[in-house]
């Protein structure tokens, strides 16, 4: 395999658009180039093979850019959460140990915080413009060296940072186009962050294709609605609090969404009443599944399928192994829910300075993902939820994805999420996170009164908890221990 996809592709489509960033179009050709530039500018100021090269940044080119010249140097490129506190900024630079730091002025001050040498983005086009045009020494990298670092939600806890080798971006992107039927004429809008591993879901495979990339340096759902329009776009990735924006956005209705080939979301189940508004729309609509440490593109389903699966996530991609286990490691009857276990070339190296984790987590090639699955008879995989996210109430196992799901389908019921918190009865019980509609007025009787009509009584929520708004990470996935932080400390708001 090639890592260096920018040289690759410069010599296959050099005149083809690539990237649009500002409103600009960046061709093949530009984008080697520009890769070359920062690599000379990055071996000047003494980075070395293995160094580890930072960013802070609301999504710009020079995420790209730094992954692009990685494997002309060896460096590995670690983007850091532009949301994250100065102290949780400083404790991962010491971690991970950056020997620069790229920053854009709104991270100013939490680049400072870290001690890391920075470097501005306020000239970086400049900077890049005028570095020297010369050779550098080839660095020798293969699908076995690190390319990235990437870190792990961090929901409990410093994040880990997982080692992403150069084979999991080239597998990754393999697998996507192969199994999703992406290709040269897709084109797509990258509006997740992209410190989080969801850049790869479309970005870096649409680089490999010779595809189209538009780089939204903030997610703004009327700007993601007038790109769709404007650019023609064919593939739409986001998690499910975006693709609820969208369509809650006084533009969803009379958006031009025909060249739109399918969408598909990630990061979490996202509610049929969100898919089936868009479908409404006349967009074909599946569900993703992935994670940081086995690659983002796991599973791959064709839209027809899904319409008739709307909760799969279809069959492992071409270059990958999925078995559902029991604790013991051994696999589970096909109907009866387990561990999914991942294997194939698209898995990390580990977890950076981190070998204990390292081990619970890959055990005789197979990474056990901590997701609780279960395969039908057809062999579509279903995801039923986090292992650590499952609590046991009266002795009955309760899935909190079963639950969320049958309060997305209850009126007015706009975002939800349920945790188990302790009961001195029943051992545990559910707690329902909800945001309301606009204008929509409930109380907790109601509610449970709706869920009763479809779930079993064991499994509706003994407390529910109205909020404006749920408590997000930087990659819009809901924080369920903040959930449980606001069960403890705000109990006068709990029913």
């Amino acid at each position: 395999m090639n890592p260096d996809i920018a040289a690759a592709r410069a010599r296959l489509t050099p005149q083809r658009p690539a990237l649009q960033f500002r409103g600009r179009w960046y061709c093949y050709a530009e984008l080697d180039h520009r890769a070359q530039k920062l690599a000379v500018r990055l071996h000047a100021a003494g980075v070395r093979r293995g160094d580890r090269v930072a960013i802070m940044a609301t999504n710009h080119i020079a995420h790209v850019d730094l992954l692009l010249a990685a494997p002309r140097l060896g460096y590995i490129a670690t983007p850091f959460n532009t949301r994250l506190s100065a102290d949780e900024q400083t404790r991962l630079a010491r971690y991970v140990e950056p020997v620069l730091m790229l920053h854009d002025h709104a991270c100013a001050s939490l680049a400072a915080a870290t001690g890391v040498p920075l470097r501005a983005l306020d000239d970086y086009e400049d900077w890049l413009a005028t570095a020297e045009d010369r050779a550098l020494p080839d660095a020798g990298i293969g699908g076995e060296d690190p390319a990235m670092l990437l870190f792990t939600g961090g929901s409990t806890g410093l994040p880990k940072g997982a080692l992403i080798p150069h084979r999991q971006l080239f597998y990754n992107a393999v697998n996507t186009c192969f199994s999703w039927g992406v290709g040269e004429h897709d084109c797509a809008i990258q509006a997740t962050p992209a410190f989080h591993a969801a850049f790869n879901v479309l970005t870096t495979p649409l680089l490999h294709a010779g595809g189209r990339v538009i780089l939204q340096e903030g997610f703004e759902a009327g700007e993601y609605l007038r790109l769709v329009e404007r650019e023609r776009v064919t593939l739409m990735f986001l998690v499910p609090t975006m693709f609820q924006m969208l369509a809650e956005h006084a533009d969803f209705a009379t958006t031009d969404f025909s060249s739109v080939r399918w969408t598909i979301s990630g990061g979490a189940p996202c509610p049929e009443p969100v898919q089936q508004a868009f479908r409404a729309r006349g967009v074909r609509f599946k569900q993703g599944y992935g994670m940081t440490e086995a690659g983002v593109n796991c599973f791959a389903i064709d839209v027809e399928e899904a319409q008739r699966r709307p909760d799969s996530v279809g069959k492992p991609v071409l270059h990958a192994q999925a078995v559902i286990r029991a604790a013991d490691g051994q696999p589970v009857a096909r109907g009866e829910i387990g561990e999914l276990t991942l294997a194939g070339p698209h898995l990390m190296l580990g977890y950076f300075r981190r070998p204990e984790e390292t081990a619970q987590t890959l055990r005789d090639g197979w990474l056990w993902t901590g997701d609780l699955a279960r395969e039908d008879a057809d062999g579509f995989f279903y995801i039923v939820g986090r292992r650590k996210d499952m609590y046991i109430s009266g002795g009955e196992n309760v899935y909190p994805a079963e639950v969320e799901a049958a309060l997305a389908q209850c009126a007015g019921v706009a975002e939800c999420a349920v945790v188990g918190v302790p009961d001195s009865r029943w051992g545990e019980v559910g707690l329902a996170a909800v945001r309301l509609a606009p204008g929509v007025q409930m109380d907790a009787q109601t509610l449970r009164a709706a869920l009763k009509q479809r779930l079993a009584g064991y499994k509706v929520p003994k407390h529910v908890l109205f909020l404006e708004s749920l408590p997000k990470s930087g990659a819009g996935k809901i924080l369920k221990s903040e959930i449980r932080r606001l069960f403890e400390q705000e109990n006068g708001c709990v029913h």
